[in-house]
């Protein structure tokens, strides 16, 4: 197939995406809210939501003006190494052009996402009213908005780009800005959003046994911002990330392979994408709910529907455009991988599982036996996901070694692509997770009843199923993707050591001292990234309670819950956004830095260790993380649905506890990692050069 055309192709249908999200935003406007009191409420989120995102992204945009600069003088190679102004134009500023687009892409993608999500969820609150089906319907279009517009904008970014410079390395430079970008903003929305609900939680349900979205507790409307800055904003760059950052890694070994070869691969990455997102578009168009059917099966039954569509349709493609049937291989094996790592997550994550339910029996014994128990199935939770990454990468490098040179890696970013090609239904159901644990809050805060709170109870316990099973998901899409990043920054180490008559490097010798002190700092790096982060969530949360506890006292009337007397959200909403301001750089910084200086210290061999470390022991961590925080917080859902005394017992405070341990977990540090060592990858790449042609030792 001619590559003209597949970039085309990819680009009329990440513009019928954008079709897509728009025909479904202007269906829930079009739904009702008559309700004044949610409406009030709902904007009130949308303020403090959009208030934060300006804030931050106006933080972000300085660092990204550095960054543009530093990229500009030094990347791909020092400005003065290059020999004319025409190689500053097509290389350094091409390369720091990419960035800053990769940023404004990025960002747009949390920017629609907050758009739609405060919209959504009083639509969603108040259709509850009408059923659980409508409700259901409501939150997971809410959603699809932004899977249509995260993955559109992402493929169209990515195909115009090489499109324009016809250079994949170019591609990294976008990465890196989407990346980089969306690490600052998952870290920040984490910090935010874990702050305000372990807040509202430790003060109201622990302390003062009140309901969970009880409208006196000052921490309410933060807890529920943040539920957009950090699983709406925060996961929609991230997932836009990793979905370029899987795209970027496949077409720079791509390009390397065609041109040594008369082989079509770029246009199969270009297809095989675009074909995933027309998949995803074909699978939220038939997501539906039945009246008595259970939501988390709705949500899974709409991700294998896509699935079978994409194998079909690739399928087709193969035979049509005659791609290699090895490659085909690979990547419906790397979306079926996806998948079972996903139906793993989902049984230690269910509270219709043995784990969460034995987690919560536990909880009867007091708030240790919570942790013990939860931790432990956490750490088991690896294990699969583990094994499935490592038989991925193995049967995927071994399928497609025959093909001839450079297909073995190559096979591994495919494979990463396969697993990554449905991520508009993954973004879909992720986000509409926050949106109904939302409608949840504004349905007991407008006092809708019981009947409506107990339906957008049991689509917040589906919400947070699907949202445990798409981080894992995007974890292990993760995983692979940088496993094929490495695999980029190799062969941007040997095209540099050519044109500079050097060696190269064919692989890493754990043996060699320079690349185990790689290895070392490298593992080490996302337990450090995780503990910043998670004491950032600690100190800002010290400073909430103390303001809780001083407006329960100070406010006459507000304990007792008295006609017209209204708690001062907003004192909660700035101690949220200044402290996760505050705390969001440090640990991005920390990741970045710390490879530049292992980089310069020992070379590329010190960068080749250092990778496989981070991503070894960051895949670990972040499943571990968002696994037990999915995992306790269906364990505390459990128990307030009437198991082991329901709300108020011994049994339900000893599970809050575990839930609070969880939150910054599953929401602030697990899923970040994931983009951090996405990061760290492409800092590796874009220094390549650099790294190559100067280090100590």
């Amino acid at each position: 197939m001619n590559l003209t055309l597949a970039i085309v192709f990819s680009i009329v249908i990440s513009l019928a995406a954008f079709l897509m999200a728009g025909w479904l935003y202007l269906w829930i406007k079009k739904q009702d809210s008559s309700n004044v009191k949610i409406k009030t409420i709902s904007d009130l989120i949308k303020s403090g939501a959009n208030t934060f995102l300006r804030k931050e992204y106006t933080i972000l945009a300085k660092f990204a003006g550095v960054a543009f600069i530093l990229i500009l003088v030094f990347l791909p190679k020092p400005i003065w190494n290059q020999p004319d102004f025409n190689a500053i134009l097509s290389n350094n500023i091409a390369m720091s052009l990419a960035y800053v687009f990769g940023t404004v892409f990025s960002g747009m993608a949390g920017k629609i996402g907050i758009f739609v999500a405060t919209i959504a969820n009083k639509k969603t609150a108040e259709a509850a009213t009408r059923g659980i089906a409508p409700s259901f319907l409501n939150g997971f279009r809410g959603g699809a908005v932004m899977g249509m517009a995260v993955v559109g904008s992402s493929l169209l970014g990515v195909a115009l780009f090489f499109w324009i410079t016809e250079n994949p390395t170019m591609l990294l430079g976008f990465s890196f800005g989407a990346s980089s970008l969306a690490l600052f903003a998952k870290a920040g929305g984490g910090i935010y959003t874990k702050t305000a609900d372990i807040s509202a939680d430790l003060v109201g349900k622990v302390e003062l046994g009140i309901a969970e979205d009880d409208p006196r507790n000052p921490a309410v409307i933060a807890d529920n911002v943040g539920d957009n800055v950090g699983d709406v904003a925060g996961m929609g760059a991230d997932l836009f990330d990793s979905h370029v950052a899987s795209l970027a890694a496949a077409l720079v070994m791509a390009a390397s392979i065609d041109s040594a070869s008369n082989s079509h691969n770029v246009e199969m990455v270009f297809i095989f994408a675009a074909l995933g997102l027309l998949s995803s578009i074909i699978g939220v168009v038939f997501a539906k709910m039945g009246k008595k059917e259970n939501p988390t099966r709705a949500l899974n039954l709409s991700t294998y529907i896509t699935t079978g569509i994409f194998a079909v349709l690739t399928l087709l493609a193969t035979f049509l455009f005659k791609f290699e049937w090895r490659l085909y291989i690979v990547t419906v094996l790397g979306l079926l991988v996806g998948v079972i790592i996903g139906i793993t997550t989902d049984y230690f994550t269910n509270d219709e599982k043995t784990p969460v339910r034995k987690v919560a029996k536990a909880s009867e014994s007091g708030p240790a036996l919570t942790i013990i128990s939860g931790t432990s199935y956490g750490f088991l939770s690896v294990l699969p996901a583990m094994i499935g990454i490592a038989i991925s990468a193995f049967i995927s490098y071994k399928i497609a070694a025959p093909l001839g040179d450079g297909y073995a890696l190559f096979g591994i970013s495919i494979a990463a692509v396969g697993m990554l090609s449905i991520v508009g239904m993954i973004i879909s159901n992720d986000a509409y997770g926050p949106i109904v644990d939302n409608a949840r809050g504004l349905a007991e805060m407008g006092g809708l009843g019981e009947d409506v709170i107990r339906i957008t109870d049991e689509l917040d316990s589906a919400g947070n199923t699907v949202k445990a099973v798409t981080k894992g998901f995007a974890i292990a899409a993760a995983g692979l993707t940088v496993i094929s990043l490495l695999a980029a920054f190799i062969s941007e180490v040997n095209d540099a050591a050519i044109e500079l008559g050097v060696a190269g490097i064919e692989g890493f010798d754990i043996m060699n001292p320079a690349v185990f002190f790689g290895l070392l700092i490298g593992a080490a790096v996302p337990a450090v990234f995780s503990s910043l982060l998670m004491l950032g969530v600690n100190k800002n949360a010290e400073r909430m309670v103390a303001e809780i506890h001083r407006q329960f006292d100070e406010i006459p009337g507000l304990k007792e819950g008295l006609e017209g007397v209204m708690p001062e959200s907003d004192k909660c909403i700035d101690i949220a956004t200044e402290g996760a301001l505050k705390e969001l750089l440090p640990a991005g910084a920390f990741a970045i830095i710390i490879t530049i200086i292992v980089g310069l210290i020992g070379g590329v061999h010190a960068i080749g260790g250092f990778l496989a470390g981070n991503i070894v022991s960051g895949v670990l961590l972040a499943l571990f993380m968002s696994n037990s925080g999915g995992l306790w917080d269906n364990g505390k859902k459990y128990i307030e649905a009437g198991h082991h005394g329901g709300k108020g017992s011994d049994a339900h405070k000893a599970a809050v506890v575990g839930d609070t341990v969880g939150d910054p977990f599953k929401d602030t540090a697990g899923p970040s990692i994931n983009t951090q060592i996405t990061v760290v990858s492409l800092v590796a790449s874009l220094f390549a050069v650099i790294f190559l042609t100067f280090h100590l030792f």
